[in-house]
């Protein structure tokens, strides 16, 4: 497991981002169905996925969306991070299997709240944006 970052605000940059990659996997998608108890058949159901315009089943989008609290509580900024909110757009459908690429970058820092806001974006590896956010944190020190 790696440690988290541990930025203070005065560290934080307008563009400073962060990214890490990570494959969907079968065991991923039936771990969030049953923390979230959404059993949806486009997500668990391989022969009802197949008769959809997307042929095969799809990762949960709030699957994608978890991985911004990584983001925000390991990289930027780490240790000192409390989460305030995420905005989501779902954009693309994300697969089993699928490699994606969890990105943040700093776009504002409010010096007297403390807090950054961060364009957050998960991408495929064909560089397809999947999902597209904002979130914001504060940095408590």
């Amino acid at each position: 497991m790696i440690k988290p970052n541990k930025l203070k605000f005065t560290d934080i940059k307008i563009g400073d981002s962060a990214e890490f990659e990570i494959i969907i996997t079968e065991t991923m998608v039936h771990q969030f169905a049953n923390i979230s108890g959404d059993f949806n058949s486009l997500h668990m159901d391989n022969e009802f996925a197949k008769t959809t315009k997307f042929g095969k089943r799809v990762c949960h989008g709030m699957l994608l969306g978890s991985f911004f609290s990584r983001l925000v509580g390991m990289y930027i900024p780490g240790l000192y991070a409390l989460y305030l909110s995420q905005s989501l757009k779902f954009i693309s459908p994300c697969f089993i299997d699928d490699k994606i690429i969890v990105r943040g970058t700093v776009i504002r820092k409010s010096e007297r709240t403390k807090i950054i806001t961060l364009q957050t974006l998960i991408l495929n590896t064909n560089d397809k944006i999947l999902v597209d956010g904002e979130c914001k944190a504060v940095v408590l020190v």
